[in-house]
């Protein structure tokens, strides 16, 4: 068999689309103009964006500030551009390694409350790097069933380099994570990991709960707060959320999100950053954080602190639009964030309900099977503090529509 036929199959045969997961041929869906994925942008304001000529109404971004356009972070890349040009061209262990990589990971450490963070390129590589490196041969590494695809990949990665033990528990059930904990032997060690908020649940970890088990078993407890940072604790996560700060392990964050940036970092005791610094492969192995990437995170921390009101208004946005959908009769689920998935199930209903928002000027994301499970499929939609209260009057409107036209059930 050619390397390519399954490629080719999959490019032109429905059948051989749905045998990989996918209800039909993506290029029959474009030629119907029910792709919801790849569409070009011309141009992003933040809450609005600009595609072939027309304006939408963003609720498909994850920029919960809206800090992409704040005029000091924007001016703040452009001048990092101008006295260190646009990269360092080289690893950190290297020439990749700027005074401002330093003062950023002072800050980080400080802002989330832990002694040291180390700041790595994509949030992607934070996961698939620490936790690899962390870990040592026959540990036993215990995940949340709905972790991002980064913590399942950096487990995939230890148990391959290092023979760990991976388990995974009932999403956000604590009992259930103590009949692992239980279950396991005391010598090999244990780390715990979980999203601090759960990217498409927009559900949050149940620290409180999940702390005096990690304590009582002998766990490390790793928690990714990738969607949490700018969102809970004042914007400084879920630990500060919870008020439980001493008592995370290891806490990971991401740039792409309320940092207005790309990248990501962790941080945790400076015993342990150290060691991740001199074991993470995807960090020893990479081109330094660019610049102008380093000088919008900084700037993104000045805002938050001098503009404790955009957290206060995502959290009202939130609020306001997780009260109208349920309404509605929307199933959003558990969600307790801006993060909101309205759950339709059926995989073609869901995808008509996207082209009606669009058509209306709304722009959202469809996540279909196998992305979550089979008869799940929705619409994934996260507010911003920027939204107005008309964009949010215009959102509703829409919605009502979409579950009128669609005879949704409720």
């Amino acid at each position: 068999m050619d390397l390519f036929e399954k490629c080719i199959g999959f490019y032109s045969d429905p059948e051989c689309a749905q045998k990989y997961g996918y209800p039909t041929n993506p290029r029959t869906a474009q030629s119907l103009g029910l792709y919801p994925y790849f569409i070009p942008i011309e141009q992003a304001e933040g809450p609005e964006a600009v595609i072939k000529g027309k304006t939408f109404i963003m609720i498909g971004s994850n920029n919960y500030l809206g800090l992409t356009i704040h005029p000091r972070v924007k001016e703040a890349a452009i001048e990092a551009v101008r006295k260190y040009g646009t990269s360092c061209t080289g690893s950190r262990f290297l020439n990749g390694t700027l005074e401002m990589h330093l003062e950023l990971e002072e800050r980080l450490a400080k802002f989330v409350g832990q002694e040291a963070a180390l700041v790595y390129s994509t949030g992607f590589q934070v996961n698939l790097g620490t936790i690899p490196a962390i870990v040592d041969r026959g540990d036993i590494i215990i995940t949340d069933k709905e972790v991002h695809a980064s913590i399942v990949d950096g487990v995939r990665q230890a148990k391959v380099q290092k023979n760990v033990h991976p388990r995974h528990y009932r999403h956000n059930e604590p009992a259930d994570l103590e009949k692992i904990l239980k279950s396991c032997p005391a010598e090999p060690a244990k780390l715990v990991i979980v999203d601090g908020v759960f990217s498409m649940g927009g559900d949050i970890a149940p620290l409180p709960d999940i702390i005096p088990l990690c304590r009582a078993y002998g766990a490390r407890l790793m928690v990714d707060d990738a969607h949490s940072l700018g969102v809970l604790g004042g914007g400084r996560g879920t630990a500060h959320h919870f008020d439980c700060v001493k008592d995370v392990d290891l806490v990971m964050g991401t740039f792409s999100k309320s940092f207005a940036s790309v990248g990501g970092f962790i941080a945790g005791p400076k015993e342990a950053i150290h060691w991740i610094q001199h074991f993470s492969r995807p960090f020893i192995f990479s081109a330094s954080l660019p610049p102008a990437n380093v000088a919008t995170v900084l700037a993104c921390l000045d805002v938050l602190g001098q503009e404790p009101e955009r957290v206060q208004r995502l959290t009202q946005v939130g609020e306001t639009m997780r009260t109208e959908l349920r309404a509605m009769g929307y199933n959003i689920g558990p969600t307790q964030t801006p993060i909101i998935p309205m759950v339709i199930g059926d995989q073609f209903s869901t995808i008509r309900a996207w082209k009606i928002l669009f058509d209306a000027g709304i722009y959202t994301n469809v996540a279909l099977p196998p992305a979550v499970p089979p008869n799940f499929a929705l619409l994934r939609t996260s507010y911003m503090a920027t939204h107005t209260d008309a964009h949010l009057d215009k959102i509703l409107k829409t919605f009502r529509e979409v579950k009128d036209e669609l005879h949704l059930a409720t």
